[in-house]
């Protein structure tokens, strides 16, 4: 429609005079404006001359009439002009309007206009971002589902590959990541790398499939030679804190795999990312004791790392410990509980060839129905077969949520 009128501001009627009787189909003639010549076919080409209004903000305009000289004759066919053929040849311009009005319409219409639920609108699956005057790092984890248990809910390995994801995207995102995981360039200078020493995690609430989980992390001095590195998980729709953990790291040497100290151009190098504040855990200070044949209820035995579980560094990975762990715990109270807190302290790494068994004491003595009994405390041993000691730890365990019984009676009954 706007281009149909475009192209009505210029009617070409089909005979006019000019001022000397000549008809137009001789010679050259200009029209007020309109000036039209012979073709070589004997047709008439008509050319538009834009004419701007006799004044403009107060000020007069010569018009083409104006310009006659006296005495020149004025062609008749100005007196039949009108205001419509007087404005300026706008067509081309609102024909380029008209195009670009379609295009729009027609990806307007492509538009999908569904509603949407509001977790489809997050879009969690960028790296994290610096907040809190460059001292904080976060980033949001969608749960999937190979990442949840038969009671549907993430394992605590999910929560605690969170955690090392988001503390090594934090090194990253600030520039501090060398060749080394997670080594400053400094470090990867000297051949240090960290290592964990002592790790406390809670958790109030495990996150589900298709929950969407932002964590926080920083990191604060922990005493001459170590790094503490703090995380809080929360749910990303509400707020609600799920996980809190604490961790402290040191130094070793890559090459001798022994402890160092942190060099003076280290500590410069990440001194400035520190954080004064107090751990986001009070430390259970609690003496971790030590297990063995005779003191252990339960041991599983022959366990061996695959190539999968070491990582850049050659060693194990921590998280794996965790599962380690857990594989000597009895079955009866992994299908009544859920892990609710946890403590572990490091004390060995763990290489490629070799061999370790698990063992673990409860002490609550009433296992035969724990799901009546309320929380249970379990004491923690991994250790090589020689009886070097990796891991010592504490775990404690609270009776499942009562929607989870259902789905925790569908796993059949056993025991380690």
């Amino acid at each position: 429609m706007v281009a149909t009128g475009a192209t009505s501001f210029f009617p070409v009627t089909s005979s006019l005079p000019d001022s000397g009787g000549n008809k137009l189909g001789s010679g050259s003639t200009n029209l007020g404006g309109l000036k039209s010549k012979h073709t070589s076919s004997g047709g008439l080409q008509v050319k538009a001359n834009a004419h701007a209004p006799p004044k403009i903000n107060g000020t007069k305009v010569s018009t083409s009439v104006e310009n006659f000289k006296h005495g020149d004759v004025l062609p008749s066919s100005q007196s039949s002009r009108t205001f419509i053929n007087q404005l300026p040849d706008w067509s081309m311009l609102l024909a380029a309007i008209t195009t670009i009005f379609l295009a729009a319409e027609k990806q307007w219409m492509m538009l999908d206009w569904k509603p949407r639920r509001s977790d489809m609108l997050i879009d969690p699956f960028g790296i994290g971002k610096i907040v809190q005057d460059g001292l904080v790092f976060s980033e949001n984890f969608p749960i999937r589902s190979y990442e949840i248990g038969a009671d549907r809910t993430a394992s605590i390995d999910t929560i605690m590959n969170h955690l090392q994801e988001t503390a090594l995207n934090h090194v990253k995102i600030v520039g501090l990541l060398g060749d080394g995981f997670g080594s400053t360039p400094e470090m990867c200078k000297k051949n240090l790398i960290w290592v964990v020493a002592r790790m406390q995690v809670v958790v109030d609430r495990y996150p589900t499939w298709g929950d969407v989980v932002h964590v926080e992390t920083w990191v604060s001095a922990s005493g001459k030679n170590g790094m503490r590195r703090d995380w809080l998980l929360r749910d990303y729709n509400t707020g609600e804190i799920l996980t809190r953990a604490s961790s402290v790291w040191v130094m070793m040497n890559k090459h001798t795999r022994k402890l160092s100290k942190i060099p003076e151009e280290v500590r410069e190098e990440i001194g400035s990312y520190f954080v004064e504040s107090a751990p986001i855990l009070e430390e259970d200070d609690r003496k971790l004791t030590k297990l063995d044949d005779n003191t252990a209820d339960y041991i599983r035995s022959g366990l061996s790392p695959r190539w999968s579980d070491l990582d850049v560094n050659q060693h194990v990975n921590n998280v794996k410990y965790i599962g380690w762990i857990l594989e000597s715990a009895p079955q009866s109270i992994l299908e009544s509980h859920e892990l609710c807190a946890m403590t572990l302290e490091y004390r060995r790494e763990c290489g490629k060839d070799s061999v370790l068994k698990s063992l673990t004491a409860v002490s609550d003595a009433n296992v035969g129905n724990p799901a009546q009994n309320g929380h249970i405390e379990c004491k923690h041993m991994l250790q090589l077969e020689d009886g070097a000691e990796i891991v010592r730890g504490r775990t404690k365990w609270r009776p499942k949520p009562v929607n989870n019984f259902d789905i925790v009676n569908l796993v059949p009954a056993g025991s380690n």
